[in-house]
């Protein structure tokens, strides 16, 4: 997903709007296409400003945003589950047919970790 222009550059245009000049002549002067322009003039006009508008899907929205605290549920009764089991039991409780990575970036969201375990012997090689 590409980055907004920045602010400096809104902060410009409106002082150029302000000057007078129209959205398209203003999107003209410092290269920005004249949509572009038209949008931030009319934005400027309304609001005072051309701000950033958000990006990205809204929070709390997707396919596992219901399921939230049944798989926090999970979780807490065994911390060792896999995401392959989590996939499991939310499609035989609930009928949600998900991928196991969609539960992985949603325990991630959720801040959940997965630390390695250090009980493996020393390896053979690095002993001399």
């Amino acid at each position: 997903m590409p980055a907004p222009l920045p602010n400096e550059l809104r902060d410009r245009f409106a002082r150029l709007i302000e000057e007078g000049l129209t959205g398209r002549e203003a999107s003209r002067r410092l290269r920005v296409s004249a949509a572009t322009g038209g949008r931030w003039a009319r934005q400027i006009r309304s609001t005072g400003a051309a701000t950033v508008a958000p990006m990205g899907r809204p929070p709390g929205t997707g396919k596992l945003a219901a399921y939230v605290g049944f798989i926090e549920e999970l979780v807490a009764q065994d911390p060792d589950i896999t995401l392959f089991e989590l996939r499991d039991a939310l499609t035989d409780a609930e009928g949600v047919a998900v991928h196991h990575s969609a539960i992985a970036g949603l325990l991630k969201r959720l801040s959940f970790t997965h630390k390695k375990s250090r009980w493996l012997p020393p390896n053979a090689a690095g002993q001399r």
